[in-house]
């Protein structure tokens, strides 16, 4: 049975993450450079991550398997406890695509999103080109897709990040709650 656990950040992670990072297939999907995916900069991304945690403005998790393997890494970025939102940013090492760590790790981080952190709304862009990260997203019953005209402000926010055309989709506090009940209520 597929299962994670979120973990934080830690330097003993480099290795593995850089090593998953480095796959052409993470690696071009996330616009990283050899500089970015070496053990070196894997290692000066998880202090920052460690910093920006401390500021308050992310809040990053290591993904780890049902084997404590890292898989990848969830964050959500751009904590504005103003307006309670947030971006949603999820890699996952290409051995471990298509089986569901994915979704499992959104609904655990989304959870602590809405009940500890008491945001309201937290997005989730993808770029146009990345179709694979787009259908992943439709997936999610409790997300509300294509908000840019909603949100415009925030489109543009995303854009300007990763410099490229993006999709905008939301998920709400409210609806991903009825959604996490129901769906425990089925389990239990």
């Amino acid at each position: 049975m597929v299962h994670v656990t979120l973990v934080p950040h830690h330097p003993k992670y480099a290795e593995a993450m850089s090593h998953l990072s480095s796959a052409p297939q993470v690696k071009d999907a996330l616009g990283l450079s050899d500089d970015q995916t070496s053990v070196e900069g894997t290692t000066s991304f998880i202090e920052f991550i460690i910093e920006q945690e401390r500021a308050g403005t992310q809040y990053s998790r290591v993904i780890l398997n049902e084997e404590k393997h890292l898989v990848g890494v969830i964050t959500l970025k751009d904590i504005n406890t103003d307006n309670k939102t947030s971006h949603i940013g999820t890699w996952i090492g290409y051995p471990y695509w298509g089986k569901g760590y994915n979704q499992l790790a959104k609904k655990e981080i989304l959870y602590t999103a809405f009940t500890q952190l008491d945001l309201e709304y937290v997005f989730a862009g993808a770029q146009v080109s990345n179709i694979r990260s787009q259908k992943a997203q439709e997936k999610l019953p409790y997300i509300r897709l294509n908000v840019e005209k909603e949100f415009p402000e925030e489109h543009k926010k995303i854009e300007a990040q990763v410099k490229a055309e993006c999709v905008l989709h939301v998920i709400e506090k409210e609806a991903f709650l009825k959604d996490y009940a129901h769906t425990a209520n089925q389990s239990g």
